[in-house]
Order: structure tokens, then C-alpha cells, then sequence
């Protein structure tokens, strides 16, 4: 029950499919504290209840976040007997090699690749009425190959084959249920919700955002005074992050394909070609089935926003046009080239995501995203960071997810910006066109990330009166710890 709440969202955010694995990886890590070191039989019966206990865990998993995906009927040299065969000798192979060291080899690829391509092939698949027998089989054969003085090291490497094996089964025999992140019933906005609520809801609801120090690692290194020009940080800005997010989720998926389709310098002509229309639809389409741009719409609807004197239409599809004209119409920045003449070189989305050059200086570029991949090019250095204007904001660390910062990109300074970090594309967006459709140049608020606190100022700049944007960022006004906010 507790992992259907999880699923459905009503008390966490649901699960990406990226996170499936390090969920069933915890289940083997956490239960390698609770194995029993006593050699005794009464140590081993322990272990025995153990085993079973992962079972559950890993079996409420797969029942609550992936779907089979065997046929009904099986190959036709499949057996139980063959698969109880394959099972033993791959546990056999592990005990046999295992002399006690830590380091102990697992499951080679060679033998997972061997169980990959049983359960695969068109003569030994399973059929799905064997599924949950396959994995309770791999742990029952598995409680026999426990050592029997308990020793440590053995047992743990005898985990992480059973795990092996389950990762194997899961991969070839299930897939993960397909992403859902609608807007739970709890988060719907009145007329009333005002921006702070309004913003802090889209950070709850943020289930795609990263997690400092499992999916990435940032090294904020020394401060600076925006003044000064001394480089302050010797290392990058990201350390390590987890770019399966760029495959496995859609959105940061279809956000970094937009991404190299603009020209950084004003006064450059943008030209959209076909296949960059189509990049831009499909961002549109897929963030709007999250449930941060689900409440953004509504947030509008519910404010009785409008855009060129029309209400902001009910219609999904509607609004997918609206935020097509605010973020990715082309007008002209540099205003050079005359009325008739002048050159389209600008857009709201590639000023606040893409970051342009204008007289020498870096313009916009607030996007954590943008700056890791320029980072990692070589584009970007990262020159420290610049603490909030309060005196009494808390310390700067590695796992703010606001930071100012100071940078250079291909030379040129940015002297002050502030990003979020980790937070996913379609949250930036959301938080951004309410401001614009519903807030004033100036919306302060207070975010509660989870670990601190964070008192900010939404800048909004409009163009073109007010059919596009011009410029959207946050300003960090203050830092707190949580506690700290309401001393």
C-alpha cells in the first residue's frame, strides 16, 4: 500500500523509470545491514527470513511500478527444471569463486549475459504465468547457497548475485508502467492560490527534479563579491551527474534537443527549420503530461489569466499554443535591420534557457541543464559563487539547489546569474509562464526545497507588449536553514 501511494502520487511524487533499479538496489544494499554474523543455525534461519523479506520488498516493487511483458505462452524447451539449473550454477559459480575477500566477483557479464539470452530466446522464454515463480525462485535457490557459518562477506556477495539475477528477469521480462504524472486531486487552484502557494506546489509536485548527491554532485567550491573578477573556483561547477536522464526521461530528453538550435549572438538571424518545429511540438506534448505544467494551466484558468486580450484556453491543446507564442516565437533583440528589416535573432526560450551574447555580455542563460553541457564542452567557466544579499543567509554547500553564480561562456562574463540546479525542465517553464500570465515584473516568494529555505524574487520582463517573453529569472534575496526561517 505503501508503494501504491508513491505510484499514484498521493503522498510522494511517482516513480521515473530510472529510479526502479536504485529502488530494488537499496532493498539488497539496506538488508546487508541486517544480516546475522552469528555462525550458528539459528544466525542462518535469520538470513533465511531475510531473503524472503527483500522477496516482498522487490515483489510490492514490481507489482506496483513495472508490467509483465511475456507472452502467454512460453518456448517450447522451457522448463522449471532447466531454470532451476541455470539459477544453481550461476550461484554455484559465485560460491565457488568466493574466498571470503569483499571484493569477491559477482555474476560475470558473460553469465548474465547467458540468463539474458534463456529467458529471451524464442525456444526458452517464459510464458507469462511463470513470472512471479522465476524471481521467488531465484531467492528461494538462493537462501540455499547462504554460508553456513554466516560468514559476512559471502553472504553480501551472495546479495548482490541475487540481485543480479532479479535485474536480469526484470529487464527481459517486465517493462516499467508508463510515466503518469497527473495533477492529483489535492493540488487543484482557486482564485485564490496566490503565486507563493502556487510555487511551492509545482516544487512538490517536481518528480522529475534531480537529487543532490544521488543523481548528480556539484562542487560550489569559493564565494565571490559580483565585483570582483578573480576567478574564485579552480574546479567545475558539476562533478558528476547521471545522464541516463537525458534517454529515460522524456522531457530533459526533448529539452536537450532544443538546445543547439539557436545562434548565441544577437543580430544573428534564427532560422527554424522543419525538424527544429517538430523538437519544439514534442517538448510542448510532453510536458504537458506532467503534472507541473497540468497545474500551471489550471493555475492560469484559475486566476482568469489572459494572453493578447483572449482568456487562456481550458483546451491542453489551446495552451500549448499560448506557450508556443510566449517562449519560442522569433523577434528581434537587437533591433538592428530597421522596422521592416530587422533581424528575428531572439526568443523567450532561447534567452532564459539558451543564454545569448548582446554587446559584449552574456544575456540570460539561467538554465542548469545548459550549463552543465556547456561546462562539459569546455564552453563554461565556472567562476564561483556569489551568496544572497541577506547578512544572514545560510551557508552555501553542494546541495543548494539555488545558486548565484559567476561564470564565463566562450569568453564572455556573466558576472551575476542565478539558477535553480537540479530542478526539471518543465518546473523552470511552469514557474516562469505563471509569472508572466499572472504576476508583476517584481513576485517574491519563499520556497522550501526540503533542506532550506530560500526567499526569491521572480523577475518577469515582457516584449512585444506583452506577447513574449522577454526575460524570466529568480534573484536569491535570502537562505535559510528551515529551522532558521522563523527564528
Amino acid at each position: 500500500q505503501d508503494f501504491q501511494q508513491i505510484q499514484d502520487g498521493s503522498s510522494t511524487p511517482p516513480l521515473t523509470p530510472d529510479k526502479l533499479i536504485w529502488l530494488r538496489a537499496a532493498a539488497f544494499r539496506v538488508a546487508c545491514e541486517y544480516l546475522v554474523e552469528d555462525g550458528d543455525e539459528a544466525g542462518r534461519e535469520e538470513n533465511v527470513k531475510l531473503l524472503k523479506a527483500i522477496n516482498a520488498v522487490v515483489h510490492a516493487l514490481e507489482t506496483t511500478c513495472l508490467l509483465p511483458s511475456l507472452d502467454e505462452e512460453g518456448g517450447e524447451e522451457f522448463s522449471q527444471e532447466s531454470v532451476e539449473e541455470l539459477f544453481r550454477s550461476l550461484y554455484e559459480s559465485q560460491d565457488e569463486d568466493n574466498d571470503g575477500d569483499d571484493d569477491a566477483p559477482m555474476i560475470s557479464k558473460a553469465e548474465a549475459q547467458a540468463l539474458e539470452d534463456f529467458l529471451t530466446s524464442e525456444s526458452t522464454k517464459p510464458p507469462l504465468s511463470q513470472l512471479v515463480w522465476l524471481r521467488s525462485t531465484a531467492f528461494r535457490l538462493g537462501s540455499q547457497y547462504l554460508d553456513d557459518e554466516n560468514d559476512m562477506a559471502k553472504n553480501v556477495a551472495l546479495l548482490r548475485c541475487i540481485n543480479v539475477v532479479v535485474h536480469v528477469l526484470e529487464s527481459t521480462c517486465m517493462q516499467a508502467k508508463p510515466l503518469s504524472l497527473e495533477l492529483p486531486p489535492s493540488h487543484t487552484p482557486t482564485a485564490e492560490t496566490d503565486l507563493q502557494t502556487a510555487a511551492q506546489t509545482l516544487w512538490n509536485l517536481d518528480s522529475n527534479r534531480l537529487t543532490p548527491h544521488t543523481d548528480y554532485n556539484i562542487d560550489v567550491q569559493s564565494s565571490k563579491h559580483p565585483c570582483n573578477k578573480e576567478d574564485a573556483a579552480d574546479e567545475p561547477l558539476f562533478t558528476r551527474i547521471n545522464t541516463q536522464i537525458f534517454q529515460v526521461r522524456p522531457t530533459f530528453k526533448a529539452f536537450r534537443a532544443l538546445l543547439d538550435n539557436y545562434s548565441s549572438y544577437c543580430g544573428d538571424d534564427e532560422e527554424i527549420s522543419e525538424k527544429e518545429l517538430q523538437e519544439i511540438r514534442v517538448f510542448l506534448d510532453v510536458i504537458m503530461d506532467t503534472a507541473v505544467m497540468k497545474y500551471c494551466h489550471q493555475y492560469c484558468l484559475a486566476k482568469e489569466a489572459s494572453y493578447e486580450g483572449e482568456a487562456i484556453p481550458e483546451s491542453e491543446y489551446g495552451f500549448k499554443k499560448v506557450l508556443n507564442s510566449i517562449w519560442f516565437e522569433l523577434y528581434s533583440r537587437s533591433g538592428g535591420g530597421g522596422r521592416r528589416g530587422r533581424k528575428m535573432d531572439s526568443s523567450g526560450f532561447e534567452h532564459v534557457f539558451v543564454g545569448e551574447v548582446k554587446n559584449g555580455q552574456i544575456s540570460g542563460f539561467h538554465n542548469w541543464v545548459q550549463f552543465y553541457l556547456e561546462e562539459l564542452k569546455g564552453n563554461v567557466d565556472y567562476r564561483g559563487y556569489i551568496k544572497p544579499r541577506s547578512v544572514n543567509s545560510a551557508e552555501t554547500n553542494d546541495d543548494d539547489q539555488v545558486l548565484t553564480l559567476q561564470f564565463s561562456w566562450n569568453g564572455v562574463e556573466k558576472f551575476v546569474g542565478t539558477s535553480f540546479i537540479g530542478v526539471s525542465p518543465e518546473f523552470e517553464l511552469a514557474l516562469y509562464t505563471m509569472a508572466f500570465l499572472t504576476g508583476e515584473d517584481d513576485n517574491e516568494v519563499t520556497l522550501n526545497t526540503g533542506r532550506e529555505m530560500f526567499d526569491l524574487n521572480i523577475k518577469c520582463h515582457k516584449y512585444n507588449g506583452g506577447a513574449n517573453v522577454g526575460s524570466c529569472y529568480v534573484e536569491a534575496l535570502a537562505h535559510y536553514e528551515e529551522e532558521q526561517k522563523y527564528v
